[in-house]
């Protein structure tokens, strides 16, 4: 037997029942028949319902806190920024690329990021030196692709750490999760061992599913897109690929 739509005497929907009940509530003349199809009765008197209670909203897992965002460059700040502002966190971005070369580059990169920075007003910690002969130093001797990324991501992100931890903030991460081309596991690994070590949590999302959004708010703010992940070495081995590409 199917149930029966049960209204009170202004219309309002209070509950279900069972068709015997219903039939036994008209013959007692406690509620009208309204329809058959679907079976609907309504009483003679109004029910007043408890009001439903909401759930509480879950909070946000940034809410009340900031955090520093080490940048990589003005496209993969795009989507990073706003997400992580999304997820509640007060966001503060953090240039340190020492890997970037040459020197042309790192300044026209670091000026795309200055100017969208002013666009989604977006406060951002410069670092004062270019470390260049410091990244150079570090992978000397392990320039395989992979072996030097994992160098560099582990120089910038100690840096972004101990830049956290001075300023007070509750967490880092970096717009490096957001490429495709970069090891996603590498970087959570080597984020999570730094923050250990130095007392500022890691905030790890894979924001690789904002990449096409990445390259859509950088085409509307016409941010510069560099060719090649930013050392030395990644230039020479993008330029070979066009080269072998462009022979085929």
């Amino acid at each position: 037997m199917g149930k029966v739509i049960v209204l009170d005497a202004e219309g309002k929907q209070v509950s279900f029942t069972s068709e015997k009940k219903a039939e036994r509530l008209l013959q007692e003349g406690k509620a009208v028949e309204v329809s058959r199809d679907p079976f609907t009765i309504r009483l003679a008197r109004v029910v007043d319902l408890p009001a439903r209670e909401e759930p509480p909203a879950p909070a946000l897992p940034g809410e009340g806190k900031r955090i520093l965002l080490h940048i990589c460059c003005g496209p993969c700040g795009t989507y990073t920024i706003q997400r992580l502002r999304d997820l509640g966190f007060a966001v503060t971005g953090y240039w340190y690329n020492p890997n970037i070369h040459p020197f042309a580059e790192h300044e026209l990169r670091r000026e795309t990021l200055r100017g969208y920075a002013e666009q989604v007003s977006l406060p951002v910690i410069w670092h004062e030196t270019y470390d260049m002969p410091l990244y150079f130093r570090q992978v000397a001797g392990h320039e395989a692709f992979g072996e030097r990324c994992r160098i560099c991501y582990r120089l910038r992100l100690e840096q972004t750490a101990r830049a956290a931890r001075d300023g007070g903030f509750d967490a880092f991460t970096t717009t490096l999760l957001i490429s495709i081309h970069q090891d996603q596991e590498a970087i959570r690994q080597i984020g999570e061992e730094v923050g250990e070590a130095i007392g500022v949590p890691f905030f790890y999302e894979d924001f690789r599913r904002g990449w096409s959004e990445r390259g859509r708010i950088a085409n509307e703010y016409g941010l510069y897109k560099q060719h090649y992940c930013g050392c030395l070495y990644s230039e020479w081995e993008a330029a070979r690929a066009r080269a072998i590409k462009g022979t085929r």
